[in-house]
């Protein structure tokens, strides 16, 4: 028997009005899709094994296989019945509903009446968007609103294996409310289950429904203990407007008491602004060891990034705590130098240009916060030009700083620098770059504190420099094998720092295998390198089909003359200067050693080393690092150093993973410096976080703690997600409880 086959004309009002009020009545509306949005002018197809006209009771009945069809929502069903008289339509035997949102409906019969704007449902079963489902043995529906009665919600998976079987977690409720207008749903009388074993009651609750993204109410708690005692902490959600929203976080703490904490963030037409901090009351030590009682502390952060218009934007950070310990103390941060910032910049074409000012606020035991320099403000300007017929283009830098202290000196200074620069390659395989540049600076330096010291100095250093290349390969095999000898000549007037000009951005150097073939290898531009010097090196690779690598590099400079530019043991001090260079083997992604040294030219000794090592899958893979630097092995003064950190990682299931790591410090009077480990289990619709740390620093009121958190978190109830996953955290999407 073939199917039949109409478009219904006059009954157009009754599939029309019937199937959306259904739709909407029972599935959660998605932003966009709601009644305004259906016309009633969209044809609507009914397909039947057969449909007739029952004159005497007034009914038009369609049966087997029956489909209706109007735009792309579509109803299925085993039989379907329209009742004339009370304007009323059933469908019963296999009800299926698929909105075009994705959201499908399931129920053994349905009934609805008042021009479908009321009814009845038997055996409802939903799968809503993001695959949660819910269920009831019925349900009453009148208008938006629809009562169910002994109720089962969960966005857990069903097993394949045993779909009986209780999932994850899920919500019973002798009644639930969906209000597809508010888009929440209701639960009286309801319990929570973990897997199958009811662990929660409550008389009421309630949560969005999966169509909401950002509502109002509490967040997730985490739970733990650290230095502070028992801590707890139970954010409340804020959605102030579309573009614009909040976060209050309390945090108990059984030794110091309440901590209020918050976050507030605005997207706004030209940018974006965001600020964090925190308040409380307690007892604090100060640099003296001197017990402060109920001192009020509290930090703030934010930032903010605005265009002003396709040319130029400007932005803020700002980074300021009460006290030095603070941050550390109640577990906010870890920085020891808080740097606050305003800035302007500009990009357009070839040119950049940018204005800044920073203030800085050190929390070391050991600094003074009068000697803290502050930069009000920094002017750069960065130029390259369009590339002549020839290859040869220019560069111009210019930098206006101005740094002050309350105590200490202060210095102003005006840089500029020009270059011309030439590249050549494809000249029988040699590949060479050249530069010429010369650069003026101005400094005027005073003294803070109001003595007869002002001085105006400045110089002019001009620095010519060749750099030659000859890559070399050859393929044997699967492999590829890559020899390339490198070198450089650098010219230019020996000296340039006078004692007179200020060093304030080049105190700290390390000599290594990254700026050996830098033409100025400070940092900043308060020092110069000059004179004349030769660098080499050679590079060796063999390189596999299948991304595996062996490469290896080695290098040395020589200066025709040694001068004060470098202290002793920076490994430049002399004419020949140390050997630097690095190992890196990979044959594959299981396997990764990266080696990087310093090398004593006399004695071949180590300086510096910085050895990386990860090796195995997901299953087990576990990585160290050891860096060892001897005392003033660089320009300033840089302390010994001997550290080595350690882990170990294992996805050993497909929801769950651990991680163990641990840092200790390897000089004389050294030790343990922090250790910690974290347990996780996620899935689609649970997640579990439990950590644990301990942190031996010892600096005032901050003693040795150990510190252990847990945090449940359940789609849905009280998770801050993005679209993408609910296991990520942002603000896109916060469905609180």
């Amino acid at each position: 028997m073939y199917p039949f086959i109409f478009q219904l004309k006059a009954f157009r009002r009754l599939l029309l009005v019937g199937p959306v009020v259904f739709v909407l009545a029972m599935m959660p509306s998605s932003p966009g899709h709601t009644k305004s949005a259906l016309s009633r002018d969209v044809p609507v197809y009914l397909t039947a094994e057969q449909v007739r006209h029952d004159q005497n009771r007034n009914l038009i009945i369609a049966s087997g296989k029956v489909e209706i069809m109007q735009g792309e929502r579509i109803l299925l069903a085993d039989t379907l019945t329209y009742n004339q008289s009370t304007n009323s339509l059933s469908a019963k035997g296999h009800v299926t509903l698929l909105e075009p949102s994705g959201e499908v409906l399931f129920a053994s019969f349905v009934k609805l009446t008042n021009e479908m704007r009321d009814g009845v449902i038997k055996q409802l079963r939903l799968r809503m968007t993001d695959d949660s489902r819910m269920a009831a043995n019925g349900a009453l529906k009148k208008g938006p609103i629809t009562h169910m009665s002994k109720a089962v919600f969960s966005p857990c998976k069903i097993c394949k294996e045993n779909p009986e079987r209780p999932p994850l977690w899920q919500i019973k409720a002798n009644q639930v409310i969906h209000d597809n207008k508010a888009h929440e749903i209701e639960y009286k009388d309801a319990f929570l289950e973990m897997f199958g074993v009811p662990v929660f009651y409550t008389p009421y609750f309630s949560h969005p429904d999966p169509t909401v993204k950002r509502r109002s109410g509490f967040l997730a708690p985490s739970f733990g203990s650290n230095n502070l005692g028992f801590t707890s902490k139970v954010p409340y959600y804020f959605v102030i407007n579309p573009q614009m929203d909040a976060t209050l976080i309390p945090i108990y703490t059984a030794d110091q008491g309440l901590v209020l904490a918050g976050e507030f963030r605005e997207r706004l037409k030209n940018g974006k602004f965001e600020v964090s901090g925190s308040i409380t009351q307690a007892d604090r030590t100060s640099n003296l060891g001197v017990v402060e009682k109920d001192k009020i502390r509290g930090h703030i952060k934010a930032e903010g990034r605005f265009d002003i218009n396709r040319t130029w934007r400007w932005g803020a950070d700002v980074s300021r705590t009460t006290d030095d310990t603070y941050l550390r103390l109640y577990q906010f941060d870890g920085e020891q130098i808080l740097t606050s910032r305003l800035f302007a910049e500009g990009f357009r074409g070839r040119n950049y240009a940018s204005l800044d000012s920073y203030l800085f606020q050190d929390l070391r035991s050991d600094i003074l916060s009068e000697s803290t320099t502050q930069i009000l403000p920094i002017l750069g300007y960065n130029f390259v030009g369009q590339p002549s017929r020839w290859g040869d283009y220019w560069t111009l830098d210019a930098n206006l700083l101005n740094l002050v202290r309350e105590e200490g000196i202060d210095s102003r200074r005006f840089s500029v620098k020009g270059g011309w620069h030439r590249n050549f390659s494809n000249i029988y395989g040699h590949v060479f770059n050249l530069a010429a540049t010369l650069r003026g600076d101005i400094y005027n330096v005073n003294q803070a504190d109001g003595s007869n010291l002002d001085e105006t100095t400045g110089r002019i250093f001009p620095q010519l420099s060749a750099n030659w290349r000859f890559p070399l390969k050859r393929r044997t095999g699967t492999t590829h094998q890559l020899i390339e000898p490198i070198a450089s000549v650098v010219l230019a007037p020996n000296g340039g720092n006078p004692d007179d000009i200020p060093n304030e951005d080049s105190l700290a150097f390390e000599f290594d295998d990254s700026d050996l073939f830098i033409p100025n290898r400070f940092v900043g531009l308060d020092r110069v390198e000059g004179g004349k010097r030769v660098d080499y090196g050679i590079r060796l690779g063999t390189y596999g089909s299948k991304g595996g690598s062996t490469t290896a590099f080695i290098g040395q400079s020589y200066r025709l003359r040694d001068d004060r530019t470098f202290e002793e043991r920076s490994g430049l001090e002399d004419h020949f200067s140390d050997y630097v260079g690095n190992v890196r083997i990979r044959p594959g992604s299981y396997f990764d050693v990266l080696y990087r040294f310093r090398l004593d030219k006399g004695n071949l000794s180590p300086t510096l080393s910085d050895l990386a090592f990860g090796a195995g899958p997901s299953i087990l893979r576990v990585n160290a690092n050891y860096l060892d630097i001897e005392s003033g092995a660089g320009s300033g003064d840089i302390e010994e150093r001997k550290e080595v950190s350690f882990g170990a990682s294992s996805h050993f299931h497909e929801n769950w993973r651990i991680t163990a790591n641990a840092t200790r410090d390897l000089t004389s009077g050294g030790g343990m410096v922090w250790m910690g480990s974290a347990l996780t289990y996620e899935d689609e619709c649970f997640s579990v976080i439990s950590s644990y740390s301990r942190s031996f620093t010892r600096d005032r009121d901050l003693e040795p703690t150990d510190t252990i958190f847990v945090q449940l978190i359940f789609k849905h109830l009280g998770t801050v997600q993005s679209q993408k996953s609910f296991r990520k955290f942002s603000s896109d999407t916060a469905n609180p409880l």
